[in-house]
């Protein structure tokens, strides 16, 4: 049997295996208010399995946070309902229930944040986009955060992360991926203060380590995860050394015993494999800097998830697109069973359809 499929110690949880559910922005949350909807509490409850772990979509802070009409988020009491019934369809099947917390940063719109501009580390040319009800519209000038307003924003994550808590949850990941607002604070290309939280690396990790520990205050550092992406481009994203910046940072993180560190991977072929050198992966060079669970995520299929759990460099995979479309996903790779194909029209937003109606193995129906 592959190590895939066997149990791994992820902070104060014992999974059953090793293949995760990976945060997916789906926009199917009801407007207005961003409250989360059943077939969200479907959704998750038809992936969850017994030992495994499920990670909850990219979950606003605040409203000033949010990038994405239809996204979740949790800063208002009129949504911890809805959440309970998320946590209670994970748990209901056994499954772990990490919920990940983001704030959007300079990829937003003035219809998403309240009508204030969105905010960066610093004023960097960008190009992205956020969704209202226009649609995919160029994002808003943004402005660059004083430093007395830093606190503040380390605060929503920490009351984000207790509603979390409070919700029934099992733990929070802190999304520092993405070229979200974390990121931002990460990587020199959107970072160009000159203050405590720019310039060296040990400063731009500033925020980062503040948000950290802000959830941490809540949980413990063994019920917190930190999601990564240093290959990443997505959202104008750069960095001058990202192989030095993540090493850095992995370093930096592994001091708190960490339920988890999170790796977004360049996308993964079936036939890649790991090598001397340049590494295929992120969590290749990483490895050697951070001693808790790493998950890897980016495009998997069955034989390259074994691969690089089996070669040690990551200890858990985390499933995005197949997950979608196959709601036992850990039961089909165990026993290698053909994989319904994802529908891409259904990932952002819209009915059930594409989203909760996919069949489990052994059911005759097909997906809509």
């Amino acid at each position: 049997m592959s190590k895939l499929y066997t149990p791994v110690k992820l902070g104060r949880y014992e999974l059953t295996h090793r293949v995760a559910l990976a945060p997916m922005t789906r926009l199917r949350t009801i407007q207005p208010g961003d409250i989360p909807s059943p077939m969200m509490a479907d959704f998750y409850g038809q992936r969850a399995s017994e030992g495994g772990l499920v990670i909850i979509e990219g979950t606003s802070i605040s409203i000033t946070a949010r990038s994405y009409l239809g996204a979740a988020s949790f800063y208002h009491d009129g949504q911890t309902e809805g959440w309970k019934a998320v946590a209670d369809a994970i748990h209901a099947k056994g499954g772990v229930a990490f919920m990940q917390l983001i704030h959007g940063g300079r990829q937003s719109h003035v219809e998403m944040t309240g009508g204030v501009d969105p905010v960066a580390p610093s004023v960097v040319p960008f190009e992205g986009v956020a969704l209202t009800k226009d649609g995919f519209v160029p994002a808003s000038p943004h402005r660059a955060l004083a430093i007395e307003e830093i606190p503040g924003i380390i605060e929503e994550f920490r009351v984000a992360a207790q509603r979390a808590k409070d919700a029934g949850f099992d733990g929070v990941e802190l999304h520092g991926a993405n070229g979200y607002l974390v990121d931002q604070f990460i990587q020199d290309g959107t970072n160009k203060r000159e203050d405590a939280y720019g310039g060296p690396i040990e400063n731009r990790v500033r925020f980062l380590k503040e948000a950290v520990e802000a959830l941490i205050s809540v949980w413990g550092a063994d019920r917190v995860g930190v999601r990564i992406s240093p290959s990443g481009e997505w959202g104008g994203i750069s960095d001058s050394d990202p192989e030095a910046t993540f090493s850095y940072v992995a370093k930096f993180l592994d001091q708190y015993g960490l339920a988890y560190l999170h790796v977004i991977e360049p996308r993964i072929k079936g036939d890649s494999t790991l090598h001397e050198g340049h590494p295929v992966v992120a969590s290749q060079y990483l490895r050697p800097s951070f001693s808790g669970p790493i998950i890897s995520a980016g495009g998997f299929d069955r034989e390259g998830a074994q691969a690089i759990v089996e070669s040690g460099v990551a200890d858990i995979v985390a499933f995005g697109r197949i997950f979608a479309s196959n709601p036992d996903l850990p039961y089909r790779l165990e026993h290698d069973l053909p994989l319904t194909p994802y529908k891409r029209e259904f990932f952002w937003g819209g009915t059930e359809v594409g989203y909760t109606d996919y069949p489990v193995a052994g059911h005759t129906e097909k997906a809509a």
